[in-house]
Formats: C-alpha cells, sequence, structure tokens
C-alpha cells in the first residue's frame, strides 16, 4: 500500500493518507492487461501482423516461472525474450503465457506469470511498459483462483480520520 503524507489544512501538521483502493496494483494489473491482449492478439491471427515483435523481460526465478533448468542457470536473475517471426504453440491465459522458443536451435517451452514480467516493448511502434515488483500487485494480478488465501488481513480506516478540504480553484483553467 503506498502511504502519502500531505498537510491538513492549518499547514503544521502530517497525517497519514492511506490508498485502500489501491490505485498503484490496479495500473499495473492493467498494464499487464495489455501484454495478455497483444498475446492474444498474436496468437489469434496466426502470428504478429506487419512489423511488430514483442520484447519480454521477466525474472527468471519469480514464482510460477517454469523453463529448463539450464536456461535459469544461464539467465540467474532476468531473463528477455523475442517474439516475432519462430515461436509456436502460443497459449494466452488469464494469470501466464506459454510458448515454445528456440535457443540454440532446441526447442525450450517456457511458462511466465504476468506477475514475474518486468518489462514488455513493441519497438515496431515505439511501445513500451515496464512494471513494479510483484510483491505489490500479484494478488490484483493473478486470478482468484491461482492465488493462495491470505490469513485475512483486513485494512480499516482509522474512525477518527476526518476528511480534508482543497480549494481547486488555483488549478482550473480560467
Amino acid at each position: 500500500m503506498t502511504v502519502r503524507r500531505n498537510k491538513n489544512i492549518d499547514g503544521d501538521q502530517h497525517r497519514a493518507m492511506t490508498d485502500y483502493i489501491g490505485y498503484e496494483a490496479l495500473t499495473q494489473a492493467a498494464m499487464r492487461g495489455v501484454v495478455r491482449e497483444a498475446l492474444k492478439r498474436a496468437k489469434a491471427n496466426g502470428g504478429l501482423p506487419g512489423d511488430h515483435h514483442f520484447y519480454i523481460t521477466f525474472r527468471s526465478k519469480a514464482p510460477g516461472v517454469r523453463m529448463a533448468d539450464y536456461l535459469t542457470e544461464r539467465f540467474p536473475v532476468d531473463m528477455t525474450i523475442v517474439v516475432q517471426h519462430q515461436f509456436w504453440d502460443l497459449e494466452v491465459h488469464d494469470g501466464h503465457f506459454e510458448i515454445i522458443l528456440k535457443f540454440s536451435g532446441v526447442p525450450q517451452h517456457l511458462f511466465v506469470p504476468y506477475a514475474a514480467i518486468t518489462r514488455f516493448v513493441d519497438p515496431s511502434v515505439n511501445f513500451g511498459l515496464t512494471f513494479e515488483a510483484q510483491d505489490k500487485d500479484a494478488a490484483v494480478i493473478s486470478p482468484a483462483s491461482e492465488l493462495e488465501e491470505t490469513s485475512g488481513e483486513a485494512d480499516a480506516a482509522p474512525a477518527s480520520d476526518a476528511g480534508t478540504v482543497v480549494n481547486l480553484d488555483a488549478f482550473r483553467r480560467k
């Protein structure tokens, strides 16, 4: 959760404002949804149209990532794959994608949860996304069926939290 400090109306005291909605995690999940939809379009069209191609970087030891041991040893922190002309058996699911790519001429199956992705780039249209660490937004990214039950952490707003009135006139167009 992101905590921001703001001055109250008097300007001399600080109080913590907590984002109970989780906008940062929702934004990360929405951006990972863009990756999922781009992969779905690649699968539906039988390949990427035009000059489109994807560079997808993911944490090689993130929870749920599955690939050959020698690839994990070769890329111990993160791995960037190129999805362009030579890929096979692309499967796009709600919480992950699977793909077969060749490494040194040998086909290898990769299983990559969206929560493990750190960057997604389509250089053909100068488009790119960078993602925050998984622990901040994994619950929003993963479907409920893929999450373990949590121990009931319920955040409640303090009863004494009074609202703040802010004058927006300074921000209005004149």
